[in-house]
């Protein structure tokens, strides 16, 4: 957080002072802001210069012009089908779909930004990487779409690559299968640095969502319960499929060879995938995960309540800091209390120790 986002680093110890970065629960200062206008102001004026220097970045990196005033719909974590990237791009083709035969029609503008990395020997990941930069190819091309969608795969993903991007977002994707994430970090960083959460109730979300409340958290899907459930009823894809006609001209999209300039073939195995297999529920759980994206378009609207809603976020964060992740296993599990040391007893057997080591030497 200092070192990503020294500006709202800088405003921050303004409003509550600089121990926070040590003391992480004194982050719970921050909620009366929230309701301070002029707060709110120099959060919003922050989150735009970042994603203002972010659009200069994402530029340099890939040659797409990005606007800074879309909203930035960010999914970066490692590339694996129980995160549902795959799941990130029926959405974004249903609403290139949309715009194709509504070209009229009003939307939220959105830069949709991805990156991650694949294991070198997992086919499908590197098949959905491939989608989503070719559906990137498409949008951004098609001048119909008057760039209210952009798509992004910003290359080289790590920690260096990373910073610049979490204070940047204002939609963190954290929509992996309920029961397959043992925790997530990108999550809390996300919302640390003002961005809001689109999930499910998996890993930590579970606990993000308790900390900043049911209204500052945008929840679909399935729970871990009903996954399993439906899996012991015999779980049938392609019902779902059949029955949602958005889906159903979605997939049937990607089949024809619209991003694939024609070839039926390349992502034959990423549909058959989904319509026999679907192992993670994507379509099970995407006619949720497009309703509550609805329900993102229209709150990103409100630009003022969506501040608001960001400054909670961040605040609620203190929680997760590793300091009371460990004095928690002290307490509870490990029984074991803090050891008083004499600083200056210290400091003198360490330079006893320094002596005999010199007189060996």
């Amino acid at each position: 957080m200092v070192l990503s986002n020294p500006k709202l680093t800088r405003l921050i110890n303004q409003r509550i002072g600089n121990e926070w970065p040590t003391h992480l629960d004194q982050l719970k200062k921050l909620e009366p802001f929230a309701d301070d206008p002029g707060f709110r102001t120099e959060w919003r004026q922050i989150k735009q210069a970042n994603k203002e220097a972010l659009a200069v970045r994402i530029e340099r990196a890939t040659g797409i012009k990005v606007s800074p005033t879309s909203m930035f719909d960010v999914q970066i974590k490692r590339i694996h089908e129980y995160k549902r990237q795959q799941m990130n791009a029926l959405h974004i083709i249903s609403l290139y779909n949309q715009l194709k035969n509504n070209p009229n029609m009003s939307i939220t503008p959105r830069t949709f930004i991805f990156a991650g990395i694949a294991a070198p020997g997992y086919a499908m990941a590197k098949l959905i990487i491939k989608l989503i930069t070719s559906v990137g190819r498409v949008v951004n091309r098609d001048p119909a779409i008057r760039d209210q969608l952009k798509v992004v795969f910003y290359p080289n993903y790590n920690v260096t690559n990373a910073q610049p991007i979490y204070p940047a977002s204002d939609l963190s994707e954290q929509i992996s299968t309920a029961g397959f994430e043992a925790s997530g970090t990108g999550n809390m960083k996300f919302a640390m640095n003002g961005a809001l959460t689109i999930g499910t109730l998996d890993g930590a979300n579970v606990e993000i969502r308790e900390e900043v409340g049911d209204d500052n958290f945008f929840l679909f899907g399935l729970k871990a319960h009903e996954v399993a459930s439906l899996k012991e009823q015999g779980y049938n894809p392609r019902k779902y499929y059949e029955e949602n006609e958005d889906l159903r001209t979605v997939i049937d999209l990607i089949g024809s060879g619209i991003f694939s300039s024609g070839d039926t073939e390349m992502f034959k195995p990423l549909v058959d995938n989904l319509l026999n297999h679907d192992r993670f529920m994507v379509l099970a759980d995407y006619q949720s995960y497009v309703a509550c994206q609805k329900q993102v378009a229209e709150a990103y609207k409100d630009q003022d309540n969506w501040v608001r809603m960001s400054i909670l976020n961040a605040e609620c964060m203190g929680k997760f800091s590793s300091d009371r992740s460990i004095q928690e296993y002290c307490d509870q599990i490990w029984n074991i209390k803090p050891v008083p040391v004499e600083l200056q007893e210290y400091a003198k057997t360490l330079s006893m120790m320094t002596d005999n080591s010199t007189r060996l030497t």
